[in-house]
């Protein structure tokens, strides 16, 4: 913006008029005043003088013996109120006249007004697991306060799993708009207030762990009178604390913080647009959730395609890992039971018999593959454009998250969304969770395998019993209605842990059951050699 020494001719330009009250020797209230001419070519020309009060008076109207001075100073206020009006509306099209490039007019997020309510007491928890068995848990965490009319302190995440990541909530989701987004439902603050800290340092902190797959009035009968009684209640455990199937408003609270309200950092955010963005410049991408990792298999006891010092190598990362309760485990009927993850072979079989185009990019959401290319060169063999965030950005990019492995499973959780196919290869907590919110964005495919059917097709095909034609179309048919489409969660009561899973099928958050939005997979005809 640039300075001139001489005042502008107040009657050739429109003005921005701020008085100023200074202490001279004339007793003289000074104007300064911003030249407004918001065209193009006289933007970088604007200038700002000081004018006298005496000067703006005789511009309003011409003075009178008889005209009364308040009356003066009256009009020529209104007058400043009018120029500044018409200020506000220059600036409010000068984004329009000079363009986007140069003024940016940015909407900050609406945030509700807070919700007035009795608070009922604290709600402490710590969220166990890994990123997504956390989020899912944590959605549950605020259903309980927002019904309870609790206040529900931000919850601390594990630090304790197999990963030992430090992460804590700041560090993975965008804290503060957690808490303002949701503040017309329920109270959330980042730690007890200090009185209650104080009290809780003295007495102790009450804790417990709910009873999982829980119903409401399990949380008004059993849980709530332990706030009325000690005032803040901690939760040691998060994950499957309410059960699937509850009333409608709990299930929509649930999906409100699920997709809503637990935006990633901005760090984490910009990072897994520019992973996508890479992806979609060379066209459509398919990510594999391949759970082919060293622990997964050690936890499991699944060993297919591994040798005999694998075998004996996972076995003992198994009892190495005391709360790993299960520690002898019959690998050949666990797969046969549909169990273990595929391996890259298998995974490749599989893919082939959907007709799914070998030069379609393939991105890798996982950890390193237990042994490394070796393995990884089936699936290559078939599918050659394989691809990780390790190989798509620079390390300078990746370091920040590195030795955080629930911030590296974010960036793998934002590109997941946005795939053309998304197919996990275990059904663990990553592959429900991301199947849901992608029924959520519109019913985006996604391969739910159905592995038991699927393991036994291929022993088939391997053995000689079935021909590659036979293979792939009894593959197509057993998951025709598996690809993410609208579908009703199965309910089984009393059962809980056999019902379709919430957070992979939130019907009530869902668009009705005739609408469908699935992209058509990349599809090759070529068959399986």
């Amino acid at each position: 913006m640039g300075m001139e020494d001489s005042t502008p001719d107040f009657e050739e330009e429109k003005a921005f008029v701020d008085i100023e009250e200074k202490d001279n020797p004339c007793g003289k209230v000074e104007l300064k005043c911003s030249i407004g001419d918001t065209s193009p070519g006289k933007l970088k020309n604007l200038i700002t003088g000081v004018i006298r009060l005496d000067k703006l008076k005789s511009l309003i109207l011409p003075m009178s013996p008889g005209f009364d001075q308040f009356k003066l100073q009256v009009l020529g206020i209104t007058t400043m109120m009018l120029l500044l009006l018409v200020f506000a509306l220059q600036l409010a099209t000068l984004g329009e006249t000079i363009g986007p490039s140069a003024v940016k007019l940015e909407t900050p997020p609406y945030f509700p007004p807070q919700r007035v309510y009795k608070n009922e007491g604290f709600l402490m928890v710590s969220s166990n697991g890994g990123l997504n068995q956390m989020r899912a848990g944590i959605c549950d965490m605020v259903a309980i306060a927002r019904f309870l009319n609790l206040t529900l302190v931000v919850p601390e995440l594990d630090n304790t799993s197999f990963w030992h990541d430090s992460s804590q909530f700041k560090d993975i989701w965008d804290v503060d708009y957690f808490i303002r987004s949701l503040s017309d439902e329920v109270r959330i603050i980042k730690q007890l207030p200090l009185g209650l800290r104080k009290k809780v340092e003295k007495n102790g902190l009450y804790s417990m762990v709910a009873a999982t797959w829980s119903d409401m009035p399990y949380y008004y009968n059993k849980i709530f009178p332990r706030f009325q009684k000690y005032g803040v209640v901690h939760f040691t455990k998060t994950d499957t604390r309410l059960g699937n199937n509850l009333p409608v408003e709990v299930q929509k609270m649930r999906c409100r913080v699920n997709y809503k309200a637990l935006r990633f950092t901005p760090a984490i955010e910009e990072l897994g647009k520019k992973i996508i963005k890479i992806l979609r410049d060379k066209g459509p991408f398919l990510v594999l959730h391949l759970r082919y990792e060293k622990d997964m298999l050690a936890f499991t006891g699944c060993t297919e395609g591994c040798n005999e010092r694998e075998v004996e190598q996972l076995t003992k990362m198994r009892y190495a890992i005391p709360w790993w309760k299960e520690k002898e485990i019959d690998a050949k009927s666990k797969r046969e039971a549909g169990l273990c993850p595929l391996t890259p072979k298998e995974t490749a079989l599989a893919m082939r018999a959907f007709d799914i185009n070998p030069n379609i990019q393939l991105y890798i959401a996982a950890g390193d593959i237990y042994g490394g290319e070796r393995r990884l060169s089936s699936l290559r063999a078939f599918y050659p454009n394989l691809v990780k965030k390790e190989t798509l950005l620079s390390p300078s990019d990746l370091k920040p998250f590195q030795n955080h492995s629930n911030q590296m499973a974010a960036l793998d959780y934002l590109v997941s969304l946005d795939s053309d196919i998304f197919l996990p290869t275990y059904g663990g907590n990553m592959a429900k969770v991301v199947e849901g919110h992608r029924r959520f964005l519109g019913y985006k495919m996604t391969i739910n395998l159905d592995k038991v059917v699927l393991i036994r097709l291929i022993d088939q095909y391997k053995n000689g019993t079935l021909s590659w034609n036979e293979f792939s179309q009894s593959v197509k048919a057993a998951h025709s209605n598996r690809m993410g489409s609208p579908s009703q969660r199965l309910r089984f009561p009393g059962k809980p842990k056999q019902e379709d899973y919430f957070y992979t099928n939130p019907q009530e958050c869902l668009p009705p059951l005739v609408t469908t939005n699935n992209r058509k997979p990349v599809t090759d005809k070529g068959e399986l050699s």
